[in-house]
C-alpha cells in the first residue's frame, strides 16, 4: 500500500512535467514547421498578404493548416502560463482514481477557449484583408494597420479589462476553488479549463495579435511574445512591466506611423 500512496502522490508531478514537456514539443514542432514548406500556411502579412515563397493553398487547406498550427502556438506559448493552476488543480484532485482524466479535461478546456479566440482571429484577419483588397488607399498606406495593431496593444495594457483578467489568472487557488464542486467532476474540470482559457484570453489576446503584425508563424517573435505574456501572469514583478510595455507599444505605434509616413519603411 506505501508503494501506492507513493505512486500517487508522485503522478501530480509527472502530470505537471508532462504538461512542460508538451510545450516543449510543441516549440519543436514549430521550429520544424518554420523550415518546411508548410511556413507559408502560417506566414501572412497585417494585410493577409501570402509567403513569397510559395502559393497559398486551398481555403480549406488553408484553414485547416492555420487551425493546425495555431493549436501548436498555443501550446507552446500559452499552455506554460497555465501551470500555476494545473498544479493546484493537480493537488485538489491528486487522490480521486480519475485524476488523470479529470487533468486532461482542464487543459483541453483550456486550449478549446484558445482555439475558438484564434479561429475568430482567424476569420476577423481574412475579412480584413478581403475588405483591404477593395481598398487602394490601405494598400498604398501599408504601415496603417500595424500601427494600429500596436497602438491597440498599447492601449489595452492600461485597461480595467486587462487588469481584471490578471488578476483572476494571478490567483489559481482562488480560481479552482471557486469553480470545483466535486459533484460532477468531468463536466467541473472542462468548465474550469475554459473558464481559466477565456480568462488568459481576456488578458492576453491583444498582444496575440501582434503575431499578425510581426507574421503568424514566427517562432522567435512567439518566444519573445510567449516569455512576456508569462511573466505578466506568474511572476511576482509581473505587474511592474504593463505600463511600460504598454508605453514601449505605444511608442512603436508610432515610429511605425512615422516611418510610413515619411517614406522610411
Amino acid at each position: 500500500m506505501s508503494g501506492a500512496r507513493a505512486a500517487a502522490a508522485s503522478q501530480p508531478v509527472l502530470l505537471a512535467g508532462a504538461l512542460a514537456g508538451l510545450a516543449v514539443l510543441a516549440w519543436a514542432a514549430l521550429l520544424a514547421w518554420e523550415h518546411s514548406s508548410l511556413a507559408h500556411a502560417m506566414h501572412v502579412s497585417a494585410l493577409g498578404a501570402p509567403s513569397l515563397e510559395c502559393a497559398r493553398p486551398a481555403p480549406l487547406a488553408q484553414a485547416a493548416l492555420y487551425v493546425g498550427g495555431w493549436l501548436l502556438m498555443t501550446v507552446a506559448m500559452m499552455l506554460p502560463t497555465a501551470i500555476p493552476l494545473a498544479n493546484v488543480f493537480l493537488r485538489l484532485t491528486g487522490r480521486r482514481a480519475d485524476r488523470v482524466r479529470l487533468f486532461a479535461l482542464l487543459v483541453a478546456g483550456y486550449l478549446l477557449a484558445w482555439l475558438a479566440f484564434g479561429i475568430a482571429a482567424h476569420a476577423a484577419h481574412a475579412l480584413a484583408a478581403r475588405w483591404a483588397e477593395g481598398s487602394g488607399w490601405l494598400w498604398s498606406h501599408p504601415w496603417v494597420v500595424p500601427a494600429a495593431t500596436l497602438a491597440l496593444a498599447g492601449a489595452f495594457q492600461f485597461s480595467r479589462l486587462k487588469q481584471a483578467c490578471l488578476d483572476e489568472c494571478r490567483s489559481p487557488l482562488p480560481f479552482v476553488v471557486a469553480r470545483w464542486s466535486g459533484t460532477a467532476p468531468r463536466r467541473d474540470a472542462l468548465r474550469l479549463g475554459i473558464a481559466h482559457g477565456v480568462y488568459c484570453v481576456g488578458c492576453c489576446w491583444a498582444l496575440m495579435l501582434l503575431m499578425f503584425t510581426v507574421g503568424v508563424g514566427s517562432v522567435a517573435w512567439m518566444l519573445v511574445l510567449g516569455a512576456v505574456m508569462a511573466v505578466e501572469k506568474n511572476a511576482p514583478w509581473g505587474r511592474r512591466i504593463g505600463a511600460p510595455l504598454g508605453v514601449a507599444l505605444l511608442a512603436a505605434a508610432a515610429w511605425v506611423a512615422y516611418a510610413g509616413h515619411a517614406g522610411l519603411a
